[in-house]
């Protein structure tokens, strides 16, 4: 079982300050955490193949091939300023 003292240290570990009310709360959450993933542990999975996904994906990508883009005056007629055949926009960042 965690004591206060590992919850301290892990605190101290992690730049956490904590009460000492906090942590004795910690000590025993983080105790239950760690004997569910012991109860976890106990699981066989010997003849379990790895995965990465829990259904099979197929290849959803299409073929590249070329198509005609949308005519450069006609986007820009809907900019709300346009410079050099390019949308203009307002900086976000200092000048």
């Amino acid at each position: 079982m965690l004591e206060k003292k590992d919850i301290e240290r892990i605190a101290d570990l992690a730049s956490i300050k904590l009460s000492d009310s906090e942590a004795e709360k910690f000590a025993g959450q983080l105790d239950g955490i760690l004997q569910y993933v012991d109860k976890i542990k106990e699981v066989d999975t010997e003849d379990l193949k790895p995965t990465l996904y829990p259904v099979s994906l197929e290849n959803i990508f299409r073929e590249d091939e070329v198509r005609p883009s949308l005519d450069r005056e006609k986007v820009l007629t809907n900019a709300p300023e346009e410079k050099d055949g390019q949308f203009r926009v307002p900086r976000i960042m200092g000048e």
